[in-house]
């Protein structure tokens, strides 16, 4: 059974799923689950700096406070032990560093994220993690 478990959420329906599946392995083991949101700040670095990428950064921030704060309770409400990370970064990248930080010996990704914009442009978190990690991975369908 897994003890640590890493679950990369972004608030699209996708890692709704992923973290639903990940509290459900969580409770059946009694392991630890912690999850990650991360402000892709790579979709910035072509904008040049002013209060405009501020404040679009800023908005991101407390979307996924917001994010993190529901699935905390969600998490709570099942009894299983809960951690928060508001991360910014390759959201890849972070997650595999996080997972090396936490040791986590099972990382949830949703199969993809809020659109498929997104992952034209930014690729796809979860075949990054997949390609790049270590560490196991569950690729959850929405």
């Amino acid at each position: 059974m897994f003890k640590t478990i890493l679950v990369a959420i972004d608030g699209s329906e996708a890692s709704r799923c992923a973290f639903d599946k990940a509290v459900d392995i969580a409770k059946a083991g009694n392991a630890t689950l912690h999850a990650a949101y991360v402000v892709e700040t790579g979709l910035f670095s072509s904008l040049p700096a002013d209060n405009t990428v501020e404040i679009m950064y800023n908005v991101l921030q407390k979307e996924g406070e917001a994010v993190l704060g529901k699935v905390k309770v969600t998490a709570a409400a099942k009894g299983v032990a809960f951690t928060a990370h508001a991360l910014s970064g390759h959201a890849g990248s972070e997650v595999i560093t996080l997972a090396d930080k936490i040791k986590a010996d099972l990382i949830v990704v949703g199969s993809h994220g809020k659109s498929q914009t997104d992952r034209l442009l930014i690729g796809s978190v979860s075949t990054f993690v997949v390609t790049h990690s270590t560490v196991s991975t569950l690729v959850v369908r929405s």
